[in-house]
């Protein structure tokens, strides 16, 4: 409205100065066409009548207020003036310029000016002339205040308009900045409540314009976050809760090798708590090298076996460390990720794995020896003599015997060990089947001299247990008691009630075992003097076999020995209603 209402007033003035300026020319060349016959002089009225007549037809043609208008003869006098307040202007010289090039006859002549009343006025000026010569000039100086009152008005018309447009204007825009800012400051309310987590903010739809629009944005938004963080901090609890709960340790370091998460089953395989194992670099945490650690993790998924000793443990377990380095796309490695796995029992069991197809190797391949050596010989000759070639044929029997009782206890243990000798339970007399036990072996102790003695608790009868199986645990005691106890020695099978169990035992007044061995004394193929071992027929198997019947059984199997005095074999079996039913 201010641009329009300048150009509009700018225009307006233009038009109504140029009107008026027009109007003030038309007069004057009409009152210059008048003048001709007064000034001329043609009519034969004397001067003063010509003056006369002049100022008539200037006061019955020309009267309008505000405005001067003077005839002047042709050396610029006054003749006369239409304000009588100018009456002394007449027979005075007018000097302005537009007069005087009117008296020259220029046409086009006019000015502004500005009286002594401080009054704008236009000033216009046109040359008189008679048959081609000038007699005069017609002057006009017309008051322009009453344009400028109108102009004025018009200033005010379209003041008083804007200013009212500026009012509705302001009080619109009020109306819709509340429209718009109510919601956009509910909104920025709601935004920082879900910024604090609030999830159950919805924001009001108002309507279904760019507002609204984004009002429903808004609330599909928070819905979606709210949702994706549940499912967030669901995921971050499962995490956690395996974390806890699982059997293997886990490390978690960033990209520099710093730890940043370790759950409790690492920092218990580790001997630390989580406070000392933070912040720390896995290379002081896990004893390695730190280029070594540095390649691990950050190189391709590697592992390693480490052999630590926890303050807490007497002994060093073996772990097995799995380095699994965290990628993220247009950044590289982030961190890596270490399992800690226990290995300790596993590589226990892998070393006796190892050792015992050793000794089955070496057991095997002593006989087999023999048995070829001796073929060899009666091959090349030792038949044609009787009494050596039937020593080498009992050589090569004692040999096989030997291999099929090896073959035997090993098919025993095979069996026992992947549960496929199921045992026959059945209530045996305690004291019978100890009875039964000598009488196997009297002979034998006759031969030696060794005495022996069966000592049974009263108020044992009955226990439930595999007979067969437990027969040949106790001739496996006996009969290793009975090797290694010197002539004029003694055997004791006792047994006697411990609680819930019937614990029996064979002491015997032999050798002994030295206490370096007892720990391994129920190994397979573990022998304390091999050599004598093997020259008595044994296989190194018989206590290993008494042991995993005694374990099929629900009991436990002890050996307490002291070199040089004898030693005392122990198993317990549980008493009826104690002990678990047998597969």
């Amino acid at each position: 409205m201010q641009l329009i209402g300048v150009y509009f007033v700018s225009s307006m003035k233009n038009s109504l100065t140029s009107n008026f300026t027009q109007d003030l020319q038309a007069r004057a060349e009409m009152l210059a066409v008048l003048a001709e016959q007064d000034l001329s002089g043609g009519d034969g009225k004397s001067a003063e009548d010509s003056v006369e007549s002049l100022r008539a037809r200037v006061n019955n043609l020309f009267d309008f207020s505000g405005a001067e208008i003077q005839v002047l003869d042709a050396s610029g006098k006054v003749l006369i003036t239409s304000q009588g307040s100018h009456a002394d202007y007449v027979g005075r010289k007018n000097t302005q310029t537009v007069v005087s090039r009117a008296l020259q006859g220029i046409r086009d002549n006019e000015e502004y000016m500005i009286d002594e009343d401080n009054v704008r006025k236009k000033v216009v000026a046109k040359p008189v002339i008679s048959d081609g010569k000038i007699v005069g000039a017609v002057y006009i100086a017309a008051s322009m205040a009453e344009l400028y009152d109108t102009m004025q008005r018009i200033n005010n018309v379209f003041l008083s308009g804007m200013l009212i447009a500026l009012g509705l204007t302001a009080v619109l825009g009020v109306v819709l900045a509340h429209t718009i800012t109510h919601p956009i400051r509910l909104m920025t309310k709601h935004a920082t409540a879900v910024a604090e987590g609030s999830f159950d903010q919805k924001m009001p739809v108002f309507g279904s314009d760019e507002i609204g629009q984004l009002s429903s944005a808004f609330n599909y938004m928070t819905s979606r976050l709210r949702d994706a963080l549940a499912q967030n901090e669901e995921e971050k609890e499962k995490l956690s809760s395996i974390l806890s709960n699982m059997s293997d340790g886990v490390i978690a370091t960033d990209e520099n090798g710093r730890v940043i998460l370790v759950n409790l089953r690492a920092s218990s395989m580790l001997g630390v708590n989580n406070n000392e194992i933070a912040g720390r670099h896995i290379a002081l945490l896990l004893g390695l090298d730190p280029e070594e650690a540095d390649a691990l993790i950050t190189g391709i998924p590697a592992s390693t076996l480490l052999q630590l000793e926890p303050p807490d443990q007497s002994e060093p377990v073996v772990i097995r460390v799995t380095f699994t380095p965290i990628h993220r796309r247009e950044i590289g490695i982030t961190g890596t990720i270490a399992v800690l796995q226990d290995v300790t029992e596993q590589e226990e069991m892998e070393h006796t794995r190892r050792e015992f197809v050793a000794n089955v190797s070496h057991e095997l391949r002593t006989p087999l020896t023999t048995i070829r050596s001796y073929a060899e010989a009666l091959d090349e000759g030792a038949m044609q003599e009787p009494q050596l070639g039937e020593r080498f044929v009992g050589v090569i029997r004692n040999e096989t015997e030997r291999m099929i009782r090896l073959v035997t206890d090993l098919l025993h243990l095979s069996r026992l060990d992947s549960n496929e000798a199921p045992l026959r339970i059945q209530p045996v007399d305690v004291e019978e089947l100890l009875e039964d036990v000598a009488d196997r072996f009297s002979f034998q102790m006759q031969e030696k001299q060794i005495t022996d003695r069966v000592i049974i608790e009263q108020g044992i009868g009955a226990v439930m247990m595999d007979r067969d199986q437990v027969d040949q645990v106790l001739d496996n005691l006996v009969s290793n008691a009975l090797k290694y106890t010197p002539e004029d020695g003694s055997i004791v099978i006792e047994a006697r009630r411990r609680g819930e169990w019937l614990a029996i035992s064979v002491q015997d007044t032999g050798i002994g075992i030295p206490k370096k061995d007892l720990d391994r004394i129920f190994e397979r193929f573990y022998r304390v003097d091999k050599a004598r071992s093997r020259n008595m027929g044994g296989t190194g198997l018989g206590l290993s076999i008494a042991r995993e019947i005694v374990k099929a059984h629900g009991g436990t199997i002890t050996l307490e020995s002291e070199l040089g005095k004898g030693t005392c074999a122990t198993f317990t079996l549980p008493l009826p209603g104690e002990g678990r039913e047998a597969q």
